[in-house]
């Protein structure tokens, strides 16, 4: 073999081993098919890689060419022990011209019966100054154009592309362990035991979230505003067979018309004036995973259709292409709405009512649960007297007061009012005289004031906008922040609306 042509076996062997390096994240697989590319282009054999163990802090083989099992179990080193120990010590290369010379040569993995005439080469892998490990190979000479510096080169230049690798596996292993951990926590707060309540009215809501959870079946959600759609919702996601992918939510109510399909199914660049690049809608975002549509009877008519094919047919074109995109999705959708009545009204298609109503789920609305109003109250009390370092409790008759308010706003409702109390109370105890005057009838006949909205009663232009600006900041957490709900709610045209909030300063972030 000329010296050009093992030039160019060698740009070859470098070239395979870093794409090979690339191709996935499996440590050992990636490792072996390094070393047998040695060994078939360079005729370096019993390729080893021994990485050190975090654990026992031993030098152990990950992958090894042409050695058994029971060989690779026995190849395990100390620091500092034999040839290859010497290497991660030191940081620095070494070389045996004959192996059958040399003592230090320890040949644990028994794999070299006969040691003569073979040559050993151990190079570190390091990075950053840091040896993490090494890569080992015999070699026999039998050509005078091949020299220990031409094979000392190529081998440190794989050793660089391992020590690059291994730390991208780390890391990758790392993250996958974090998002390990995050998936199980969100599959415990999205358990059945974090559903507050003991109603027989909620039970039969869980038993059927149980049912449908593993499966992939179409889930309609029904219910007032406020009954925790979205929390079931998440609930199904978390406890699917599709954990592992995204939940994927949007609010059809929250989007403007012209911007919902554009939303749900992507964009193609160009598509339009403005279209400066490809965008991918929701229903791609939630492959293999779930896509919860909230407000569902908000959905034009014209995209009715579009909806129904996706659940029929499992495709959808974007908006401007004419190709077919595929996907796996779940779909849980939620609405207030009595969508049989809009069927007859001519506001939603039959054919996609009957689609979505697979397994419809009705959420019981708070006021025939009252029952739960007590484990609700502590859960909520927990949650911001530790948000907000407070030790706040609640009276006997203040407990008894809010069980028997009708809560329009419904949980949502709910919580608003335990959290402000546990902002604004200067006591340490709910007393009914604390509570809203809408919850407590004693207090029906007084000025309609929330506690702590303020400060002093001056006069009656500072107490009617305190009360004003209590109940825009009220209409907004029971429409979930949605300017045009949440002025339909007040009476108020949306600029009206948004005049308030200028003139009070309302601030969404804070809230």
């Amino acid at each position: 073999m000329n010296a050009l042509l093992r030039k160019n076996r060698e740009l070859s062997a470098i070239l395979k081993v870093s794409q090979e390096l690339t191709t996935s994240f499996d440590l050992e697989k990636n490792m072996l098919s390094a070393m047998q590319i040695l060994g078939t282009h360079l005729e370096m054999q019993r390729g080893c890689v021994f990485l050190m163990d975090p654990d026992t802090h031993k030098l152990r083989i990950i992958a090894a060419q042409s050695l058994t099992r029971k060989e690779i179990s026995r190849g395990t080193y100390q620091v500092g022990e034999g040839i290859v120990g010497r290497v991660l010590e030191t940081g620095k290369p070494m070389f045996v011209p004959n192996i059958g010379n040399e003592p230090k040569f320890l040949n644990k993995t028994g794999s070299r019966p006969s040691k003569k005439g073979v040559s050993f080469f151990c190079s570190p892998i390091s990075i950053d100054g840091k040896t993490i490990g090494v890569i080992t190979v015999d070699r026999i000479f039998a050509e005078e154009d091949t020299t220990v510096d031409d094979d000392f080169r190529v081998l440190s230049i794989i050793a660089s592309f391992i020590a690059q690798f291994v730390i991208l596996w780390r890391n990758f292993k790392n993250t996958e362990n974090e998002i390990g951990k995050l998936r199980s926590q969100l599959k415990e707060k999205f358990s059945l035991p974090n559903i507050i309540g003991e109603s027989v009215e909620l039970q039969r809501v869980l038993k059927s979230v149980i049912k449908v959870a593993t499966t992939d079946t179409t889930v309609l959600l029904l219910g007032e505003s406020g009954t925790g759609k979205e929390l079931v919702a998440q609930t199904l996601h978390y406890q699917s067979l599709r954990t592992r992918e995204r939940f994927v939510a949007v609010n059809l109510a929250a989007l403007p018309e012209n911007l919902i399909e554009a939303e749900l199914f992507g964009v193609e660049k160009g598509a339009y004036t403005g279209a400066t690049e490809k965008r991918i809608g929701r229903f791609e975002m939630a492959q293999e995973g779930t896509l919860f549509l909230d407000e569902i009877g908000e959905l034009p008519l014209n995209l009715q259709v579009k909806l129904l094919r996706v659940l029929q047919e499992r495709s959808f074109e974007k908006i401007g292409s004419t190709s077919s995109v595929h996907v796996d999705v779940r779909v849980v959708a939620a609405t207030n709405r009595n969508l049989f009545e809009e069927v007859k009204k001519g506001n939603f298609r039959e054919d996609l009512y009957w689609r979505l109503n697979v397994v419809p789920i009705m959420l019981p609305p708070l006021r025939i649960r009252s029952g739960d109003i007590p484990l609700l109250a502590d859960y909520y009390l927990n949650k911001f007297n530790q948000l907000y370092h407070r030790q706040v409790k609640i009276s006997a008759r203040s407990l008894n007061l809010l069980e028997d308010y009708t809560w329009p706003g419904n949980v949502r409702e709910f919580a608003n009012t335990i959290e402000r109390l546990v902002i604004m109370l200067e006591s340490n105890v709910v007393k009914p005289e604390d509570l809203p005057f809408n919850l407590n009838p004693e207090n029906q006949d007084a000025p309609v004031i929330y506690p702590g909205s303020l400060a002093d009663k001056t006069n009656l232009k500072q107490e009617i906008e305190g009360i004003e600006k209590d109940q825009v900041i009220r209409a907004l957490k029971d429409n979930n922040y949605i300017q045009n709900r949440a002025s339909k709610a007040l009476g108020i045209t949306p600029r009206q609306f948004g005049y308030r909030l200028k003139k009070y300063g309302i601030n969404f972030k804070r809230l």
